[in-house]
C-alpha cells in the first residue's frame, strides 16, 4: 500500500542548506516525509535531477491597475503561465495608490482580478498619497487583512514621496508591524539632469541610463537608510544595481539595522550599452535603475557571495514593444523621458540566475535557492510554509536539469508581453516540471494549471521585522499623529 500521494524518487533534493540524494513524498499539498524508498500511489522520475523548492518572486508587477483605467497587459493567467513554465510557485506582486483617493478600493480590485491566479500570490501595497485618512485609517485595515509590507518610491512622477510623507509611511509600519520596501533613486536630481538632457537634444533610448546615474541611486539608498533608522523601521532596498548601492546596505547591516537588499537579473547579464542600440530598439531594455555594466555585474555577485544581496526578484514589469500601448504609446521618437520603464522577467529569471550563478561558478545550489526562494519567504513572513522543503511546508518543487541548455526566446517564456530582453541569450540549467501544492502544475514546458487555483497568502506578524527598539534619544515620533 502507498504511504503518499506523490513521490518525487530518485533526485538530488537542495536546501538552503545541503544537498542530498532523496526522495520527497507528499500527501494532499504538503510535504510528508524525506527518505529513501518512499512508497507513492504515483511517482515521478527525478534521477539525474535537482529538486529545489518552487521559486518565490517577491517584486513582479502583474494586471496591476493603471490610473487611466484598466490595468497593465500581463494578466494573472498569462503571468502565471510565464511564472510556472520558468519553475516560479509564489508571486508577491503590488496593488497601487492614485494621488488624490484611498487604497482600500483599489486593493479590493486588485483582489477580485488576481483571483485568476495559477500561482499563489500576496501583495505589496503601494502608497503614493500619504495623507492622514491613508496613513491613520487605512493602512492599519490593508495590514490586518494580510498584506504586511508596504512600497514607496522616491522618485517617478506621480508616484514619488518627499522626505516627510516617506517618514509617515515608515511611522505606519512601525505601528502596525508592516515591512517597508524602497525604490531609491533621487527624483529632484534625475529630473534636473533630465531637462538637461532634453535642451541638449539627447533623446535617445541610451540617454535614459544618463539621466539616472548609480550617485543618485546611492545617494537615495543612504537617505532611505537613515530615515528608516530614525523611526527604528525595518526596510528592503528593491532593485540595487550597482556595488555602490549595496555597499550602502552592508554598512547599514554592520550597525545591526534591519535592512535588506535584493537585485534582479537584468543587473547581472544587461548592460547601459543595451539601450544604444539603432532607432528604437535600445527601448527594449529600459528598466529603473538603469543597467550599469560588465564591472557592476561581476560586484553584485560578489555582494550576494557576501550575504549582502540576499534576493534576486524579477522585477517582472513588462510592455510590449510593437504595440501602441507599450513602449510605444508615445511613439517611437519619443524622448527617453516618455517609454515606459520596465522589462518582463517572470519565466527567466531562475534559469538565468542559475546559470550566471551555479552553472558559471560564481555560486552554489545552495545560495540559489536561497536567493531564488527561502530569503524572500523568510523576508515577507512565507517561510516556512514557502522557500524550503521539509515535512510540513507546501508541496512546491521544481525539478531542474541542471545540465540542459537552452537558448532563451519569447515564446519560450509564454508571457503576453512580445519580446523578451534576454532574447539569444545561452543558459545552462532548465526546469523540467513545477509543482504546485502536490500538483503538477508544469512539465516539460507545458502549463497544465486552471485559473483560480492559486491562493491568496495573508501574512501575519512575524518576528524579522519586528523593530530593533534602538530609537534617538529613546523617542518615538511614530507614537504621535504627525
Amino acid at each position: 500500500m502507498a504511504d503518499y500521494d506523490l513521490v518525487i524518487a530518485g533526485g538530488t533534493v537542495v536546501t538552503p542548506a545541503d544537498m542530498f540524494a532523496a526522495d520527497v513524498g507528499i500527501v494532499g499539498d504538503k510535504i510528508a516525509a524525506i527518505g529513501v524508498g518512499l512508497r507513492g500511489g504515483r511517482s515521478i522520475d527525478a534521477h539525474g535531477l535537482l529538486v529545489m523548492p518552487g521559486g518565490v518572486d517577491s517584486h513582479c508587477h502583474i494586471e496591476q491597475l493603471q490610473s487611466g483605467g484598466g490595468a497593465d497587459e500581463e494578466s494573472w493567467v498569462t503571468g502565471s503561465t510565464s511564472a510556472l513554465a520558468g519553475g516560479t510557485t509564489s508571486v508577491i506582486t503590488f496593488s497601487t495608490q492614485f494621488k488624490g483617493h484611498g487604497i482600500l478600493e483599489p486593493l479590493a480590485e486588485y483582489r477580485r482580478r488576481a483571483a485568476k491566479a495559477m500561482v499563489d500570490y500576496s501583495f505589496h501595497q503601494i502608497i503614493t498619497d500619504a495623507s492622514d485618512e491613508v496613513i491613520f485609517n487605512e493602512v492599519p485595515q490593508v495590514v490586518a487583512s494580510g498584506v504586511r509590507s508596504l512600497k514607496v518610491f522616491l522618485t517617478y512622477d506621480p508616484l514619488h514621496l518627499d522626505d516627510r510623507q516617506f517618514l509617515r509611511v515608515l511611522a505606519a509600519a512601525r505601528r502596525t508591524g508592516a515591512l517597508v520596501t524602497v525604490h531609491c533613486e533621487n527624483y529632484e536630481a534625475i529630473k534636473w539632469r533630465t531637462a538637461a538632457l532634453l535642451a541638449d537634444g539627447k533623446t535617445e533610448p541610451k540617454y535614459h541610463a544618463w539621466s539616472r546615474p548609480s550617485m543618485l541611486e546611492r545617494e537615495a539608498a543612504h537617505r532611505a537608510i537613515a530615515l528608516a533608522e530614525m523611526v527604528d523601521q525595518p526596510i528592503q532596498i528593491f532593485h540595487v544595481s550597482c556595488p555602490e548601492v549595496a555597499d550602502e546596505i552592508a554598512r547599514a547591516k554592520a550597525r545591526d539595522l534591519k535592512v535588506w537588499g535584493e537585485t534582479c537579473p537584468q543587473y547581472f547579464v544587461l548592460s547601459a550599452q543595451d539601450m544604444d542600440r539603432p532607432g528604437f530598439e535600445g527601448a527594449k531594455f529600459m528598466c529603473s535603475p538603469a543597467p550599469r555594466d560588465a564591472a557592476a555585474s561581476e560586484g553584485l555577485w560578489k555582494l550576494v557571495r557576501d550575504n549582502v544581496l540576499d534576493i534576486v526578484s524579477s522585477d517582472h514589469s513588462g510592455w510590449s514593444y510593437e504595440t501602441p500601448v507599450g513602449k510605444r504609446v508615445h511613439g517611437v521618437d519619443a524622448p527617453f523621458r516618455d517609454i515606459p520603464n520596465g522589462v518582463p522577467g517572470l519565466g527567466s529569471r531562475l534559469p538565468i540566475v542559475f546559470s550566471e550563478g551555479v552553472s558559471k561558478g560564481r555560486i552554489d545550489p545552495c545560495t540559489f535557492v536561497r536567493m531564488i526562494a527561502t530569503n524572500p519567504a523568510k523576508l515577507f513572513g512565507l517561510y516556512p510554509r514557502k522557500g524550503t522543503i521539509a515535512p510540513g511546508t507546501d508541496a512546491d518543487l521544481v525539478l531542474w536539469d541542471a545540465n540542459k541548455r537552452f537558448t532563451i526566446t519569447n515564446r519560450l517564456l509564454q508571457h503576453v508581453i512580445d519580446y523578451t530582453p534576454y532574447e539569444g541569450l545561452e543558459v545552462t540549467g532548465w526546469p523540467v516540471a513545477t509543482i504546485r501544492r502536490g500538483e503538477v502544475v508544469m512539465k516539460d514546458g507545458v502549463v497544465q494549471a486552471e485559473p483560480g487555483t492559486g491562493a491568496f497568502l495573508a501574512r501575519g506578524p512575524y518576528d524579522l521585522i519586528r523593530p530593533t527598539g534602538n530609537l534617538p534619544f529613546g523617542f518615538d515620533a511614530s507614537a504621535f499623529r504627525v
